[in-house]
């Protein structure tokens, strides 16, 4: 037991190490500001820590500060790339070096700029610089490092949130079309083989990795199989409307999408009526976004519409696509005119993360 333990100890480390340093998006407005916000704080309790407070000291302080923070963000941007390929801490030392080498050379390059030509460098100053952007530089990387292990901390919790859905098939869908299966066999052998095809296609996309995007193509029959089942449970009180137009083969979407929304308008906006009704899926692209609208009957109030299981599915997905583009990604509902909307609209290209 002691022995798995220690094995366990040693395989935690390694882990620990051979994860990538991430450098956060430095090269942004919104970094930037913060970072000339910080800087001038920082500026402020220099000042005041000790000798005289004049506007000149403060306009050369904040000049100082301003210089290392911006060359500082402006390289570590340029070489995030880079820094990735090492292990959490080579890369952190790694930038680490890079900091301390920039608070050097703009420190000595500004005792030169202000000091006599035969006046010598004033290490003590150069060193003083030194112990200060250690200690913040340390401070920014140990809060680099709580952020990348509270990422790492919600990515697993959301990968077995999104396996859970990606697993998820209905019981009640399986054994219906286990009894479609087998009541077709007798009297319609061909569509008793293609259902079965169309059930083990969607048992294979529950069984994979729970991240892949596919295109979107590809997620539409995907969709397309699972309403040919349905439709045979369901007979004539299921009507779909597909309204799709063309879109770049490019467009990619986080598999199992759009099925788990066609299954709640089916099981919640139709199973419920006994006339059945109408499902619209409409899809469109604009200004480099994928519109998906999927609309149902708004079945009456006091039935299991309002159910837990729309919620999750819909809270899923939201997580899902949350994670990959960030506030780039929206999924609303509506209920209006007796109809139940849900849209979902997503970035047609772009890094996956926000």
């Amino acid at each position: 037991m002691a022995e798995y333990n220690n094995q366990s100890e040693r395989l935690s480390a390694t882990t620990e190490v051979s994860r990538p340093f991430v450098v956060p998006e430095l090269c942004n407005v919104a970094a930037i500001s913060l970072l000339v916000l910080f800087g001038e704080l920082l500026v402020l309790v220099l000042l005041f820590a000790g000798g005289p407070v004049t506007w000149v000291r403060f306009a050369l302080m904040s000049l100082f500060v301003q210089w290392v923070a911006l060359t500082s963000a402006g390289v570590l941007c340029a070489t995030r790339n880079l820094l990735a390929r090492f292990g959490l801490v080579a890369g952190a030392l790694l930038a680490f070096v890079i900091v301390m080498t920039i608070t050097a050379f703009v420190g000595i390059f500004a005792d030169r700029m202000f000091a006599a030509p035969d006046v010598a460098i004033n290490w003590s100053t150069i060193f003083g610089q030194q112990v200060i952007a250690g200690i913040i530089a340390a401070l920014a990387l140990r809060y680099f490092y709580v952020q990348q292990q509270l990422r790492v901390q919600e990515q697993s919790e959301l990968q077995s949130r999104i396996q859970a859905l990606q697993s998820r098939i209905r019981p009640h869908f399986l054994f219906n079309s286990m009894n479609i299966i087998a009541s077709l066999i007798a009297v319609d052998p061909e569509t008793a083989e293609a259902v079965v095809e169309d059930l083990s296609e969607l048992f294979r996309a529950s069984l994979n990795d729970a991240g892949n995007q596919v295109p979107l193509q590809e997620e539409l029959d995907l969709c397309e199989r699972y309403v040919r089942i349905e439709s045979l449970r369901l007979g004539e009180r299921l009507q779909l409307d597909w309204q799709v137009d063309e879109f770049p083969g490019t467009v990619q979407i986080p598999l199992l999408t759009l099925q788990p929304l066609l299954e709640n308008a089916i099981y919640h906006g139709i199973q419920p009526l006994p006339e059945g009704g109408t499902i619209r899926l409409r899809i469109w692209v604009d200004d480099n976004r994928c519109n998906v609208e999927i609309t149902n009957p708004l079945p009456p109030a006091n039935t299991r519409y309002q159910s837990q299981g729309n919620r999750m599915a819909l809270n899923n997905i939201r997580s899902r696509l949350s994670v990959l583009y960030g506030s780039r990604a929206e999924l609303s509902t509506t209920a209006a005119d007796g109809r139940y909307a849900t849209t979902l609209r997503f970035p047609v290209q772009g890094e996956p993360g926000s």
